[in-house]
């Protein structure tokens, strides 16, 4: 069973087709790169994918079960989370704070014992506390744990939200541009943590990037959309000398 499976999805706004019978069928454990000149449609099928838009005709399924008309948050509890091309990182509060939000799917107390501050709020809290600075460490950013996140970085800004993102236990990670930014050797080590996010927490990643140095050098797969439509799926050396995509980047 795919991890995740989209068929023939398609979103309007009004007259305008941003999305046309997209289709996408991801495996465990797969690497996936979808790319397309700007104004393809990128975005759109990623807030398709993730419940920020239900579409207007098809299908999107993730381990077998229909997503279409859950909420955002319902389809982070199914296993698909995602970061943005523009960092949403809550500013104010400290890194460990910011993935403690996303790991509170797991914490198991309810109002009252949270309002009372019961042991049991305390020994959920601590666990929380635990797991989440572990993932912190995984990344190289456990003493950055009581900093926040608007003093971090760019480059650790951009990890913090994907560790957030895993603190939800995701089947599928989407990375909206994740290298969007950054300077060659953040970009070398983003492809580097990449490919260790795949292998450590064993999940299927599906990326959107500009930078095809990035893209054709971590992507087992890679999907090229343009105006909406899928043009080309294949290999990076077959997407490389597809005429189709290079038309659709270069023109005629």
């Amino acid at each position: 069973m795919p991890i995740l499976e989209a068929k023939d999805v398609t979103m309007r706004f009004g007259g305008l087709t941003a999305v046309d019978k997209f289709n996408l069928t991801l495996g465990s454990n797969e690497l996936v790169g979808l790319i397309g000149p700007n104004g393809a449609g990128k975005t759109t099928i990623f807030n398709t994918l993730t419940g920020v838009y239900v579409p207007t005709e098809g299908d999107i399924k993730i381990e077998g079960k229909s997503i279409v008309g859950k909420s955002p948050h319902e389809v982070v509890k199914m296993g698909a989370a995602r970061t943005f091309q523009n960092i949403r990182l809550f500013k104010d509060l400290t890194a460990i704070e910011n993935v403690e939000i996303a790991y509170h799917n797991f914490v198991n107390y309810n109002l009252a014992q949270g309002l009372f501050r019961t042991r049991k709020f305390w020994k959920e809290e601590q666990k929380a506390y635990e797991e989440c600075k572990k993932l912190l460490e995984i990344f190289d950013m456990g003493e950055y744990e009581q900093t926040k996140a608007k003093n971090l970085p760019y480059g650790q800004q951009r990890k913090l939200e994907i560790a957030r993102a895993l603190a939800s236990d995701p089947k599928v990670l989407m990375l909206d541009e994740p290298a969007a930014g950054m300077n060659p050797n953040e970009t070398e080590e983003l492809m580097e943590t990449i490919h260790f996010i795949r292998n450590k927490f064993n999940i299927t990643v599906l990326l959107i990037e500009h930078d095809m140095k990035l893209v054709m050098g971590i992507c087992e797969r890679i999907v090229v959309v343009d105006y909406g439509r899928t043009i080309a799926e294949g290999t990076p050396d077959e997407i490389k000398n597809n005429p189709d995509v290079i038309r659709a980047y270069l023109g005629d």
